[in-house]
């Protein structure tokens, strides 16, 4: 006779966790993040600024893989984003391209998006790599806070008044950054740790 084991219970139930997508994105990064936050109970949701479209589909930077993104996030106002654990800014071009704004004197929708967040310390934002190019128009959110990120940015997050730290995933407060995407099952473990409702009862 066989007796199971009892499963381990899912650390995320009913938590909700946002990845910002463009053309670009790095296929295996965006895998990991859907299959680890979903192990946890997490529902994984793309996002991206959709243009008036019900859907795009984007493609992968080095194995050109489709990806389609059905999440506008001009529609995440402050009510919806609340309902939100995390937000996730990847590695490769994400950032760049959704920090495109076609009137250079208004910000992009994906600035706006990340300026409400910084609004809500009950949400984790978390960025990967390059990912802080989406707010170097809004140094405000990171001046005199901790980050890391990929080598080349290290002047860039400095002019932006930010405490470069030479580590892979750094964690000030509600913010976590990481140096490379091959940090990402670092990203991922740090963001399950920052919003696992059991380890925040404890803290």
């Amino acid at each position: 006779m066989t007796t199971s084991l009892p499963l381990s219970p899912r650390r995320l139930d009913g938590r909700r966790i946002g990845i910002l997508a463009e053309s670009d994105y790095v296929e295996d990064e965006i895998s990991y993040y859907r299959r680890r936050f979903g192990e946890e109970g997490a529902e994984v949701v793309l996002l991206s600024r959709l243009w008036g479209q019900s859907s795009l589909t984007f493609t992968g930077h080095e194995q050109r893989a489709p990806l389609t993104v059905s999440d506008d996030l001009e529609e995440l106002d402050y009510t919806r984003l609340a309902g939100y654990s995390a937000l996730i800014v990847p590695s490769g071009h994400v950032a760049d391209r959704l920090r495109y704004s076609e009137d250079v004197n208004r910000p992009a929708p994906a600035l706006d998006l990340m300026r409400r967040a910084f609004r809500l310390p009950t949400l984790v934002k978390a960025f990967s790599c390059h990912a802080l190019w989406l707010v170097s128009a809004a140094p405000d959110l990171v001046a005199g806070r901790d980050v890391t990120c990929h080598n080349n940015l290290v002047g860039d997050v400095r002019n932006m008044g930010a405490r470069y730290t030479d580590q892979d995933v750094v964690v000030d407060g509600d913010l976590v950054t990481t140096r490379t995407v091959e940090q990402c099952h670092l990203l991922a473990r740090t963001v399950i740790d920052l919003i696992d409702p059991v380890a925040e009862a404890a803290a």
